[in-house]
């Protein structure tokens, strides 16, 4: 089976095969996966960070070898920590990469990826945070815009800001907001919940559409139009700006 690695800053996922598809993802620099199919402009494949699927063009990715993509599985994961930073390839040629992008193989500022060597200067995370880190980590993307199936600073919804969040803390959350609803103990009351939870909210449909990080004083920080802090209460999101309720509550989570 084919394996292979984003060395490109952020390419769009697409649930289907063609640049008009819609995007419902992003992988980031330094992401592997196992690639499913294989056609003339399209690969389908797999993220090993959430199981994720989805076709990216063949222009945007490198290959890897399987004995490769095993010791990326076995090492230990370092993220780019900076809101926006660069890696140095071995011409001193640059390359942008966001908040969260992996850094396969990071020591001592030098990174490997395939064949290729890389540098970064940046802050990096690499170790377990504590509960109250997420709130932190959470506040540094405060006021990017809304994008479905986005990711990073330049646009992020609110299941790949949750994800985001909480792997740069070094914890794994599956990528839709209904994915993530599946994880983690369920709490009965707001007044259980701690800073880092995660409030999950639906539709009519009883569908699970929306999801955000509670913060302490009844906040919570969510991906909406932008990354913003509303109220939170029994009924959901009340929004400070309109003064109005936009979520609709359905469960609460405690993950870590």
């Amino acid at each position: 089976m084919p394996y292979g690695i984003c060395n490109l800053s952020i390419v769009p996922l697409r649930i289907e095969p063609s640049d008009k598809s819609e995007m419902v993802s992003q992988v980031l620099f330094g992401e592997h996966f196992t690639v499913l199919e294989i056609r003339e402009k399209w690969i389908k494949i797999r993220i090993a960070f959430d199981n994720y699927e989805g076709w990216i063009d063949t222009n945007q990715y490198l290959k890897i070898t399987e004995e490769n993509f095993l010791k990326i599985e076995a090492s230990k994961n370092a993220l780019a920590g900076e809101l926006i930073d660069f890696v140095t390839d071995e011409n001193d040629h640059f390359l942008t990469i966001a908040i969260g992008a992996t850094l396969p193989f990071y020591d001592n500022k030098n990174l490997k990826m395939g064949t290729l060597s890389y540098r970064y200067e940046g802050c990096v995370f690499n170790e377990k945070q504590s509960k109250e880190a997420l709130i932190e980590v959470a506040a540094s993307f405060l006021n990017a815009p809304y994008l479905w199936g986005g990711k990073t600073p330049f646009g992020i919804d609110c299941s790949g800001f949750t994800q985001m969040v909480y792997k740069l803390c070094g914890y794994k959350l599956l990528r839709d907001a209904g994915q993530q609803a599946t994880q983690g103990e369920v709490l009965s009351f707001i007044e259980e919940s701690e800073p880092g939870d995660l409030a999950f909210f639906d539709n009519e449909n009883c569908v699970i559409i929306h999801v955000g990080i509670i913060m302490k004083d009844n906040y919570i920080i969510h991906a909406h139009g932008k990354i913003r802090i509303d109220r939170i209460d029994h009924s959901g999101i009340f929004n400070v700006d309109s003064q109005r309720h936009t979520h609709k509550l359905r469960v609460i989570k405690k993950i870590i």
